[in-house]
């Protein structure tokens, strides 16, 4: 992918996501077993308002959950999508948090499905992004831009991994925003 410098900010990644699970422990032998992410951090917050574990993604980077023992349930298809794309509704609400991509090698893409199809995680079926009509080939083309599979964690947070297949160049932001993106809010 090309990178453009950022010119306001010297914004060098992502240092963390923080997100609610339901069950500590299912949560860390999900990123931590399942997905081999190491615990970096845990902490035990104060007065028994519950946990904040981080897992290392990669990059100095991280991904965080709380546990809170009071939180509301989740709401699939409201605060998250209810399906993995090209299984139904991918829809959720305003400000909620869609979907995680985790950037991995284009060379380790199918294997990486693969393992993941291995260790019983249910995947979406392997997504070539491209501009066609339909903005998906079942077959890699010199258009494919990213390769994509989606799964869930056991909370429903949708993730996915991408890998970029070309670079990115001036015609690819080729663009003009919905009408509704001008609605007054």
């Amino acid at each position: 992918m090309t990178s453009k410098t950022n010119t306001e900010f010297e914004i060098m990644g992502v240092n963390h996501m923080a997100i609610v699970c339901k069950d500590m422990a299912k949560t860390v032998a999900f990123y931590r077993d399942v997905l081999g992410m190491p615990l970096i951090k845990t902490i035990d917050l104060p007065a028994g308002m519950g946990q904040h574990f981080f897992f290392g993604i990669g990059n100095g980077d991280a991904i965080a959950f709380f546990w809170f023992p009071n939180a509301p349930q989740a709401q699939p298809g409201i605060s998250a999508p209810a399906h993995l794309p090209g299984q139904g509704s991918i829809t959720s609400a305003h400000g909620s948090l869609n979907h995680i991509a985790f950037n991995i090698p284009a060379d380790k893409f199918d294997a990486y499905v693969a393992r993941l199809v291995e260790k019983g995680v249910p995947v979406s079926r392997v997504m070539n992004h491209d501009n066609s009509p339909a903005q998906i080939s079942a077959t890699m083309h010199k258009d494919v831009f990213l390769r994509s599979v989606y799964f869930f964690d056991p909370d429903g947070v949708c993730l996915e991994f991408a890998c970029w297949t070309r670079e990115l160049n001036a015609q690819d932001v080729n663009y003009e925003t919905s009408a509704s993106a001008h609605a007054p809010s």
